[in-house]
């Protein structure tokens, strides 16, 4: 009840989208309306279940006590009116069979739409780039779940960024639900058109390069890295490691890591027209690098000895007290195993 009083905006947001997401399932066992080879809404649920996550996870980030809280409760505010402004436009155009994006159609709707949503648009971004500006320095919850915090804002802003590549792709004709041939000044496919040959329920293209993945894995790369520190958190009691948070903390630093390569693997996948599905050697060999580097370095900075005296604390407590404490402060800092034996 704590969180709600908190963060009002943020989660009446989130509630808002599952109840659209909901909608979405409904309408489409009724609506049988094709666009661009999906249901036409598709889209309006993809954007439901997505914003739902996302102000989830940002109602819970701000709900921590931190410096600043006058200003991001009036951002996460901007936050809350831009996503439902921008996805309220979205369903508006499902509704009426049309393409919200990059649609060039005169009439008065769409008109008055598109200016409202690319206003919109910037107003998502700027909130987000903000909040991440104020928390980026600050620390919420233990040492894990700080890095998770501050890992998590960066690569959802470079996911948020990658939307504004899409128009590098191109301009596309494509028909409407309706019959109707609309101009699309630009297209999230490289080496093809949109509304190919896709990957079920995500529709990630087949068989050319699709920016959507790449934006897709950046915008929720922070409810990744902090279900991942939650999840070390709730197994603590029963792996005798993870109750140690130099693990804690070096599993997750090595996971975002490795998390932001494969992101900017998928980028370059894209950007060079090529199929997620249908990877060539050189990306095969990056993903490869990617998991060698994190297998190698979890190995070489591991604890040479695991505390069994250190207290955990759950990642999702609030308060300035989330402290960690050990034996007699040998439990201070990471150590390479070359360091240790050689002491």
């Amino acid at each position: 009840m704590d969180l709600l009083r908190a963060q009002k905006p943020l989660l009446a947001t989130a509630s808002a989208m599952v109840m659209l997401a909901v909608f979405c399932l409904i309408a489409m066992v009724f609506d049988d309306r094709m666009l661009l080879g999906v249901n036409v809404w598709t889209k309006p649920l993809k954007f439901a279940v997505a914003f739902a996550l996302y102000s989830f996870t940002l109602a819970w980030l701000l709900y921590h006590p931190h410096r600043g809280q006058r200003w991001t409760k009036k951002l996460a505010l901007l936050f809350a009116i831009t996503a439902i402004i921008d996805v309220g436009f979205i369903v508006l155009q499902a509704s009426r069979g049309t393409f919200s994006h990059f649609n060039t159609a005169e009439d008065q709707v769409n008109s008055i739409g598109q200016i409202v949503f690319m206003s919109g648009v910037p107003g998502l971004f700027i909130a987000n780039l903000a909040i991440s500006g104020i928390l980026i320095w600050q620390k919420v919850g233990d040492r894990a779940t700080t890095i998770a915090m501050r890992a998590g804002l960066m690569i959802s802003v470079i996911g948020m960024g990658l939307g504004y590549l899409v128009g590098w792709a191109g301009t596309q004709v494509a028909r409407d639900a309706n019959g109707g041939l609309v101009e699309l000044n630009a297209r999230h496919t490289f080496g093809g058109v949109d509304g190919g040959p896709g990957i079920p329920i995500a529709g990630w293209s087949t068989v050319a390069g699709d920016l959507r993945i790449p934006h897709f894995l950046g915008i929720h790369g922070m409810q990744v890295l902090i279900v991942v520190t939650i999840a070390m958190t709730a197994l603590s009691p029963r792996i005798t490691v993870l109750r140690d948070e130099r693990v804690r903390s070096l599993i997750v630093t090595v996971f975002g890591s490795a998390y932001a390569g494969l992101l900017a693997i998928t980028l370059w996948q894209a950007l060079r027209g090529q199929s997620l599905v249908h990877p060539d050697m050189l990306t095969l060999l990056a993903a490869g690098t990617v998991i060698a580097f994190a297998v190698g370095a979890l190995i070489w900075w591991w604890p040479a000895t695991p505390s069994s005296g250190v207290t955990v604390h759950s990642a999702v407590t609030t308060g300035e007290s989330d402290q960690v404490t050990s034996h007699a402060g040998e439990m201070s800092r990471w150590t390479p195993h070359r360091t240790q034996r050689s002491m």
